[in-house]
């Protein structure tokens, strides 16, 4: 791989971080305060290819072949493994991956094993129903008993997961700073509860809090339940990620 063949790679790769830091796509890998330091380092790569390529064109050949000859008449050439870094440039531009969904959260525990508990949430707001969010009704409901969620109707979005029990729970998957360290936040769902549909189906459901709790077997967490009024099949959030 020759130093032309390397700024093309750089310009490749910025170009692709920069499509999918302008649009949605990004959304699907890191949170969206990210955004801006993508725009920033995808435009970074993207003027060193170009610095790269105007330095490497201008330059003499004789300079070049300088350069490139160990000494012994032979031209010194860049590892060829550096041609693996289009691998995820083609990734980001062709078979871009899904958010994380069902399958992720699956496999892993609740996030809500890591918690301390606290016990003066404050009130909710107004609303009728209120909408939470899944990390703050799993967190209300285990951690506070319940006391600031009773005699609420409570409007909760989220995807649909198999359960150990093989009934339907609804998920959520919170991230710190990315993809790679997603976990899921998990409600079980009684009374209306959804039937027959299909995992990673968006869902809105409006409800109320029980006491009934189970534990994830995954990681032994307490999973909190979700009393079903009413719900419906939504499509999926721009923002898939709390």
């Amino acid at each position: 791989m020759n130093r032309q063949a390397q700024a093309v790679i750089m310009l490749l790769f910025g170009g692709a971080i920069l499509k999918a830091s302008i649009g949605d796509l990004y959304l699907r890998y890191v949170k969206e305060m990210l955004q801006p330091f993508l725009i920033a380092s995808a435009l970074l790569l993207i003027a060193a290819g170009v610095m790269t390529l105007w330095y490497d064109l201008r330059a003499p050949q004789t300079e070049h072949d300088h350069e490139e000859d160990d000494g012994h008449g032979h031209k010194h050439h860049e590892p060829r493994v550096g041609w693996l870094l289009i691998l995820p440039v083609l990734g980001l531009l062709l078979v871009a991956p899904p958010a994380l969904g069902a399958y992720a959260a699956g496999q892993s525990g609740s996030a809500l094993a890591g918690q301390q508990a606290e016990s003066d949430y404050p009130a909710l707001p107004e609303g009728d129903p209120v909408k939470v969010t899944m990390l703050d009704y799993a967190s209300r409901a285990v951690f506070d008993e319940g006391k600031s969620l009773t005699d609420r109707r409570l409007l909760l979005t989220g995807f649909v997961t198999q359960g150990p029990d093989g009934q339907p729970m609804l998920a959520r998957m919170i991230l710190s700073c990315c993809a790679a360290d997603g976990r899921p936040i998990k409600v079980g769902l009684s009374g209306n509860v959804p039937a027959a549909v299909p995992s990673d189906t968006w869902i809105e459901v409006t409800g109320a809090y029980t006491a009934q709790t189970a534990k994830d077997p995954v990681n032994e967490a307490t999973v909190p339940y979700l009393e079903v009024e009413t719900w419906q099949e939504i499509p999926a959030p721009k923002q898939q990620y709390e």
